[in-house]
């Protein structure tokens, strides 16, 4: 299954949830330390290693961070090769003054954003998907 690449599909179908608790982007050295099933996502850059946690997660590996985020998935299946789905929500959600971090999986878009926009966030997204229109 490759995903759906039709914009109006998905934007139709994206089904946001919101997932519980907060989440925290960390820049490490090395990931040797963290067990493996304790990190979300990660990305090595030139200057450190970006891990994103679960807030508690973090705390339990003093772990740095300046920034808690909730965690919404979309939970339409996107194709990685779908035009225009980042665009139209990150757009929507920038009208209402909610910064957003997406990281995509093979199968989902997971969208990071402060902490206090999380339930305003699942509004817009869910009003989106009910009014769009190509």
């Amino acid at each position: 299954m490759s995903g759906e690449t039709k914009l109006t599909i998905l934007i139709k179908n994206m089904t946001p949830e919101l997932r519980p608790g907060g989440y925290v982007f960390s820049t490490v050295n090395s990931v040797d330390m963290i067990l493996r099933n304790d990190v979300i996502c990660e990305f090595k850059e030139k200057e450190g290693i970006t891990v994103i946690l679960q807030q508690e997660k973090a705390d339990h590996y003093n772990l740095s961070y300046e920034y808690v985020a909730s965690w919404i998935t979309l939970k339409v299946h996107s194709s990685l090769d779908a035009i225009g789905l980042t665009a139209i929500f990150s757009s929507e959600l920038a009208k209402h003054q909610i910064s957003c971090n997406i990281m995509t999986g093979y199968y989902h878009d997971h969208i990071f954003l402060h902490k206090n926009d999380g339930e305003k966030a699942i509004k817009v997204l869910n009003q989106l998907s009910k009014n769009y229109e190509e």
